[in-house]
C-alpha cells in the first residue's frame, strides 16, 4: 500500500459528539485532544512522516467566551504535556498560525516545545493554532513586500518556491491527503496554498471517534486515486 508522506486533518465534530452524548462541548474538546495523541502514534506506525492538524482557526475566536477560555486552558495543558510525550516518541512538533494573538504563557510554551523537539527525527507533527489560510497568505505577502522594500528580494525573482518559503509551512512537503471528519465537505480556510494537488477524504465519523481503522480507510481510499498532477495518463 502507498502510504501518504504528509496527512492533514480538519478535526471536526468535537462539540456535536459531546452533545449527542448529553455532555458539554468542552468535554468533546478534551476527548478530541486525546484522539490527537492516539492519531500521532498510529499515523507514524503506518509510515506517515508528516501530520498536520487544524486545532484552532482564526474564526474560532468568535465562539462563546467560555468555550474559547476552555480551549485555551486545554491548549496550555497540551503544550506542557507534549514536551515529555514528544521527546519519548522522538517527535518534532511545530505550531503554525499567527501566534501573536495568543497569551504570553502559551507563546512561551510553544517556543519551548518547538526548541526542545526541533532535532527529533520521528513524526513531524504540525498544529495549526489561530490559523487561517487567507491570513497566512496575507502575512506571507506582507513579509515579501517588506523584503522587496529593503532590497533583499527582487519582484522578478518571486517564484512559487519563493512564496512557499514565506508560508508558515516553509520547509514542509505539501499534504498528499486531507481528511475531514464529521460529514462536512469543505476546507474551511485551511492550507489554501498547500492543498493545490492534495487528495480529499471526508468521513461522517466525529473526530473523538476517529481511530486507527478510520485512518486505514482514508489511506485505502487514497490508494484508489489516480494522481496525475495535471498530466495526461499514458495509454
Amino acid at each position: 500500500m502507498n502510504i501518504p508522506n504528509h496527512v492533514a486533518i480538519i478535526l471536526d465534530g468535537n462539540g456535536r459528539w459531546a452533545k449527542a452524548k448529553g455532555m458539554p462541548r468542552n468535554y468533546g474538546h478534551m476527548q478530541g485532544a486525546k484522539a490527537v495523541e492516539d492519531c500521532c502514534e498510529y499515523a507514524y506506525n503506518m509510515g506517515i512522516q508528516y501530520l498536520t492538524v487544524y486545532a484552532f482557526s482564526t474564526e474560532n475566536w468568535n465562539r462563546p467566551a467560555d468555550e474559547v477560555d476552555a480551549l485555551m486552558k486545554l491548549l496550555r495543558n497540551y503544550m506542557i504535556n507534549s514536551i515529555k510525550r514528544a521527546m519519548k516518541n522522538n517527535m518534532c512538533v511545530r505550531v503554525i498560525g499567527d501566534k501573536t494573538a495568543l497569551a504570553d504563557d502559551i507563546r512561551t510554551a510553544i517556543e519551548d516545545l518547538e526548541e526542545k523537539t526541533k532535532n527529533n527525527t520521528g513524526l513531524h507533527f504540525q498544529i495549526a493554532i489561530n490559523y487561517g489560510g487567507r491570513d497566512e497568505l496575507r502575512r506571507a505577502a506582507g513579509k515579501m513586500a517588506e523584503a522587496v522594500k529593503n532590497g533583499t528580494l527582487q519582484p522578478e525573482n518571486i517564484t512559487e518556491d519563493t512564496i512557499s518559503s514565506y508560508m508558515d509551512t516553509a520547509g514542509l512537503p505539501d499534504p498528499d491527503l486531507l481528511i475531514r471528519t464529521c460529514g462536512e465537505q469543505r476546507i474551511s480556510n485551511f492550507l489554501l496554498w498547500q492543498l493545490a494537488y492534495t487528495e480529499f477524504y471526508f468521513t461522517d465519523i466525529a473526530w473523538p471517534d476517529f481511530s486507527k481503522e478510520e485512518m486505514e480507510k482514508a489511506v485505502a481510499a487514497y490508494n484508489q486515486r489516480d494522481r496525475k498532477f495535471g498530466k495526461v495518463k499514458e495509454a
